[in-house]
């Protein structure tokens, strides 16, 4: 049972849920890397994920796909670049669940690992439209819906990496899992938890949701692109949306105060363009047996390593979210 039906059983009926991958997913300490005087831990979510692909996309799907049941849609549309791992993730468990998936795709720098990414989406069954850019998404928007509209039903429309009031409750979830771990005395109470971000609905859920679960840990989100707002603000805001969900469907708490800090100092050029730092962070990671993507976590794991070193992050354990999920 999802840790939020335990902590509100009133939410079981109001808010279902979706298992689409085991839990808990393991935490270790990564001696091997040198963050300065912190110890730097790992939950990995990269083998989170029953199907084609895993990783933090599949915790908000747990939640939203339920909803596209509920309400009867036929089809997703939602947005990204054309290495979306968020589009993927949409397109292969809603193929699950016998609801098909459209994609609205802007361009983004290609390398190997962007045109690899770009021949999964194509395989996946979803529909592709390649929009180029992000005012032409906007502005193709009613043309998309009505082109995926079943009768008077039109498709359900996600935010690009699903981070929805409703979607980052996949992070609430895990900020509870994360503190039933520190419970068992499998993790140590972490200072600080590092999360790149990139829609914000990861950010914002673990805000959220370590606040609603009693810890003190402060969330620092890794800003990748330049085509959101992602702000202190903006992340904010969509949690207390997801706190405003959570009592419109029967939890019960008091306003809480959200930890969190966001930095764009590590997105270099562009979303998607490797920064020296974040390669140079992707070597050290490697003899601790982690393997980052070029476009999040590398620059989230550069974030810390040089935070880490700069005494930035104090000198107690932190906690590194591997969100990326790859599948052969």
């Amino acid at each position: 049972m999802p840790y939020l039906h335990q902590r509100w059983p009133a939410l079981a009926k109001s808010l279902p849920h979706l298992e689409l991958g085991q839990t808990p997913t393991p935490v270790r300490q990564l001696d091997e890397l040198n963050a300065g005087p912190v110890e730097v831990w790992l939950k990995d979510e990269s083998g989170f994920g029953d199907g084609g692909w895993g990783g933090n996309k599949v915790r908000k799907l747990e939640w939203l796909l339920p909803d596209v049941r509920k309400r009867n849609r036929k089809t997703i549309l939602t947005f990204g670049g054309i290495g979306t791992n968020w589009g993927l993730a949409t397109a292969l468990y809603a193929r699950e669940q016998g609801t098909s998936t459209a994609l609205a795709l802007i361009d983004q720098p290609e390398d190997d690992h962007v045109r690899a990414q770009l021949a999964r989406l194509e395989a996946s069954g979803a529909t592709i439209h390649r929009t180029r850019t992000k005012n032409r998404t906007i502005a193709l928007a009613p043309w998309l819906i009505a082109r995926h509209s079943s009768g008077f039903r039109p498709p359900y429309v996600l935010p690009s990496g699903g981070s929805s009031p409703l979607g980052a409750l996949g992070y609430v979830e895990t900020a509870f899992e994360i503190a039933a771990q520190v419970d068992e005395g499998d993790l140590p109470e972490p200072g600080w938890v590092i999360v790149p971000t990139g829609s914000g609905g990861t950010a914002a859920g673990l805000a959220l949701g370590l606040a609603l679960a009693g810890l003190r840990t402060r969330v620092l989100g890794v800003i990748v692109t330049e085509h959101l707002r992602l702000d202190e603000t903006a992340i904010s805001r969509l949690a207390r949306k997801s706190a405003d969900l959570l009592r419109k469907r029967g939890a019960e708490f008091e306003d809480p105060t959200l930890n969190l800090e966001m930095t764009a100092d590590w997105l270099g050029e562009t979303y998607g363009v490797p920064t020296p730092a974040s390669g140079q962070a992707a070597l050290e990671a490697r003899p601790a047996g982690l393997e980052l993507d070029p476009v999040y976590t590398s620059k989230a794991m550069a974030a810390l390593l040089a935070t880490g070193r700069r005494g930035e992050l104090g000198s107690g354990p932190v906690l590194f979210i591997n969100t990326n999920g790859p599948r052969p």
